[in-house]
């Protein structure tokens, strides 16, 4: 197979799919195909985030939310992050996989499968942690520093562990 390049990861914020006002994006942030990406009013980007835009789905970040340093967002199969979200440092959230093959077969030749992940309003992302494809964390959510999460997290829910687990609602602490 004959590998090519993405790219460089630079762009211009005009080459956004969306920008709105008041938006910071910090040193060394890297773009890919940044027309499919729509940042809403006041979103903060963190140095050294990758934001790894995909023709096949969308990254969309409400207004107000705060992304963190070397996060990794591939939004192939799409990414919505309400508002009023915080995402940690080091997050990565990731919307494909490869289909399981049979031993023999080397996994890197599988088709993928993609899907999408969802951070409602109002939740928190703990340092380090990984929403894999098809996650969803309500509104109000905190997930915990390092957690995995693989399913959905409902509102209002404190979820920590590998993978991650409800441990209680917030404010019953």
């Amino acid at each position: 197979m004959a590998w090519t390049s993405h790219g460089t990861g630079r762009f211009r914020p005009e080459e956004l799919g969306s920008l709105g006002d008041r938006c910071v994006l910090e040193e060394g942030v890297l773009v890919f195909n940044p027309s499919t990406i729509h940042l809403s009013d006041h979103v903060y980007v963190g140095h050294r985030t990758m934001l790894k835009g995909d023709t096949r789905g969308e990254l969309r970040i409400g207004q107000g939310s705060w992304i963190g340093q070397d996060c990794f967002l591939h939004s192939a199969g799409g990414i919505s992050i309400g508002e009023r979200v915080g995402i940690g440092p080091r997050v990565m959230i990731l919307t494909s996989t490869h289909a399981e093959t049979p031993a023999s077969a080397a996994i890197l030749d599988a088709p993928l499968e993609f899907a999408p992940v969802e951070v409602a309003a109002g939740s928190d992302i703990g340092i380090g942690a990984i929403l894999l494809p098809g996650a969803r964390v309500g509104a109000g959510a905190q997930i915990g520093a390092g957690a995995v999460v693989t399913g959905t997290i409902p509102d209002g829910m404190i979820a920590a562990g590998v993978p991650a687990r409800v441990l209680r609602a917030r404010g019953e602490g």
